[in-house]
């Protein structure tokens, strides 16, 4: 009986290895899977590169992770905190300005095509984002029609972490309003995808046409809160 179920939050990120690029869903607050990357400072993993929307929203999780010295790379559109008076809020920015964390700013829309190609087996593509700028420096460009474009390479990750409302125990994934932001993409960008949910319902309990994430992407699936697993 194929079931995708973690039984814990351990179980859910066992595996995850020094130097691993771990992509992590989330816009701001929403869709943040902050259960997953606290059970990740617990695991111990090391040198990690992480792929996020920002470098950290607030004291717990990414910025944890950022401060225990546990990120050696961060690509992310918005490398600054939103909430610079919580505590851990600014890890990223002291560690940048320590030169213990290197940074690839990338824009948002580029980031999601990077991850999209990479999931779809596909290889570098032509975006006219960044063209003329310092975003731009030491990589391709071509001029098509008159109008300058920009190499980018897929974005790949050994793992993703993401947020989701509801699963099956096949994996498949619902998502509440914002919530879904960068999950998809990043699902089927990584060899292995962990979704943290609020519920785990019955095979059949989400209509077909309200599945966003398919099972196939989607490895382990871990209840976090909420009702008891039906």
């Amino acid at each position: 009986m194929l079931d995708k179920t973690c039984a814990s939050l351990e179980e859910a990120v066992a595996g995850v290895q020094d130097g691993a690029t771990v992509l992590i869903g989330g816009f701001g607050a929403s869709g943040v899977p902050t259960e997953l990357l606290c059970a990740l400072l617990d695991q111990g993993a090391r040198e990690l590169t992480i792929v996020n929307n920002n470098a950290g929203n607030g004291p717990i999780g990414l910025s944890q992770l950022v401060e225990a010295g546990r990120v050696r790379k961060m690509i992310c559109s918005f490398a600054r905190s939103s909430n610079k008076l919580q505590p851990n809020a600014v890890a990223f920015a002291e560690a940048y300005r320590k030169g213990t964390v290197e940074l690839e700013c990338v824009p948002q829309g580029t980031m999601a095509e990077r991850m999209r190609a990479a999931g779809s087996g596909l290889g570098p593509f032509f975006t006219p984002t960044s063209y003329g700028t310092a975003l731009a420096e030491g990589k391709q460009t071509m001029v098509i029609d008159g109008k300058g474009y920009v190499m980018e390479w897929p974005l790949k990750g050994d793992f993703a972490f993401i947020k989701a409302q509801f699963a099956d125990r096949w994996g498949n994934l619902t998502y509440r309003y914002a919530g879904r932001n960068f999950a998809p993409v990043m699902a089927m960008a990584a060899d292995v995808t962990v979704a943290q949910v609020d519920r785990i319902v019955p095979l059949g309990d989400i209509p077909a046409e309200h599945v966003i994430t398919p099972g196939i992407f989607v490895k382990r699936v871990v209840q976090v809160g909420g009702a008891e697993h039906v």
